[in-house]
């Protein structure tokens, strides 16, 4: 199983490096690109199981094995393999990724666009609202607690 993980990373890193055509046919450095919507209806999507700290605890270890290579072990977008890219990957911590909706976020995680690869085939649906929660918290304000 553990292989399979390993493999399954280096497709992903591939797939965001663009050489398994992962990329649509647009231009990915022109800085008026579209901005990325999910449809309407994924506004309505509910994770209906609890977030618990094992299910940030395993979003967490999702998030760190196959999209900080792209994203950054923060969520800025500045991964290794994301500065490799000719679009930058998201930033989970801009206004425009924390204001949509959990079944917004779960929808473009499970459909991919451009190098950003669908995982609906990849990961369990559990396992897609894991990483949807642990980057809820992995963007949460920071509080002081005196």
């Amino acid at each position: 199983m553990r292989l399979y993980h390993l493999l399954l990373a280096g497709f992903c890193v591939l797939g965001c490096l663009g050489g398994m055509g992962f990329t649509e046919n647009r231009k990915t450095d022109d800085p008026k690109q579209d901005k990325w919507k999910a449809p309407a209806w994924a506004d309505t999507l509910k994770n209906h199981d609890p977030t618990e700290p094992l299910t940030l605890a395993q979003g967490e270890e999702l998030f760190l094995e196959f999209c900080s290579s792209c994203h950054g072990e923060a969520g800025y977008g500045d991964g290794a393999a994301g500065r490799a890219l000719g679009a930058k990957p998201a930033n989970f911590h801009e206004s425009e990724v924390t204001g949509q909706t959990d079944g917004a976020l779960f929808w473009k995680l499970s459909n991919g666009r451009g190098n950003m690869p669908p995982f609906k085939e990849v990961f369990s649906e559990e396992q897609r609202w894991q990483l949807v929660a642990y980057l809820r918290k992995l963007t949460a304000p920071k509080t002081n607690s005196k």
